[in-house]
């Protein structure tokens, strides 16, 4: 009887064990499934502008800080107010 007792309770050990490591392994692999997908489901980064459209939009900046000059230089905006519009023109 003892034999068997023993026998008996390496078993449980073993399978308890296995249990415990094979839980382990599962909650490993799903957390590692929900990265994967969190990554998958982010949106590409946007492409870079194209450099015609650069060009445009560097063009139209331009053509925006002249206008200011000239509001400015008429004494439309204050200096303080150039120097904002502009800071939002340049980005």
């Amino acid at each position: 009887m003892p034999g068997l007792l023993r026998g008996v309770a390496r078993t449980a050990v073993v399978a308890g064990t296995a249990t415990a490591v094979s839980g382990r392994v599962s909650r490993r692999q799903q957390g590692r499934w929900a990265q994967q997908e969190s990554q998958e489901a982010a949106p590409p980064p946007p492409a870079p502008p194209a450099p015609a459209q650069q060009a445009d939009d560097m063009s139209s900046k331009i053509e925006q800080l002249k206008q200011l000059g000239e509001l400015k230089d008429q004494g439309v905006l204050t200096e303080a107010e150039f120097e904002e519009q502009k800071r939002r023109i340049l980005g």
